[in-house]
């Protein structure tokens, strides 16, 4: 039995799960409304304020799934009632970050500066204070959605391990390397 799958997802109050007769389940909470397709072999059942999913089989393939739609169905709860929060820091000498509108612009280093359109559903926040690293605070219901969205800021400028220069995830613990030696 999968670890994951198999423990039931509580509800908060505020929150409403539906779940259609084609294993579309609806999460409508405070913060917005969410929809995804469960496998059609899985079972997702609602008792008072709990969700358990359930599979049919022992097949490897039902195995998988079942700890997967237990975790999505989990995130999409508590996106709608809490939201999900993702900061990154721009670590570097001239690294700057402004939102003008819906576009992210970034200044990383480069000859140009980088313009980059996001998403409605995630709603960003560039704070620059004197004498700290500038700092990227994304905002969403979708986990899934927020976590490309930083990946791909992220990815724009990857962390160096010699200087440390880059974007990063606020926490993130980087490897650092020394650098060369001076011979005689």
């Amino acid at each position: 039995m999968s670890r994951i799958g198999k423990l039931p997802i509580n509800l908060p109050e505020k929150v409403e799960v539906t779940v259609a007769s084609n294993n579309e389940v609806t999460v409508k909470g405070p913060k917005g409304t969410l929809t995804t397709l469960v496998d059609r072999d899985m079972i997702v059942s609602q008792n008072d304020n709990t969700i358990v999913v359930e599979r049919p089989t022992e097949q490897k393939r039902h195995k998988a799934m079942h700890g997967l739609y237990r975790s999505l169905l989990n995130n999409m709860i508590i996106g709608v009632s809490e939201g999900f929060k993702e900061q990154l820091e721009l670590v570097g000498v001239g690294f700057k970050a402004a939102m003008t509108g819906s576009t992210l612009e970034l200044s990383l280093g480069y000859s140009h500066n980088i313009f980059l359109a996001l998403p409605q559903e995630v709603s960003v926040t560039a704070v620059t204070e004197k004498g700290k690293a500038p700092l990227i605070t994304l905002e969403s219901i979708d986990k899934q959605l927020l976590g490309q969205v930083a990946a791909k800021i992220r990815s724009l400028r990857k962390v160096e391990p010699y200087k440390g220069k880059g974007v990063r995830f606020v926490g993130e613990e980087i490897r650092r390397k020394a650098g060369k030696t001076a011979s005689k």
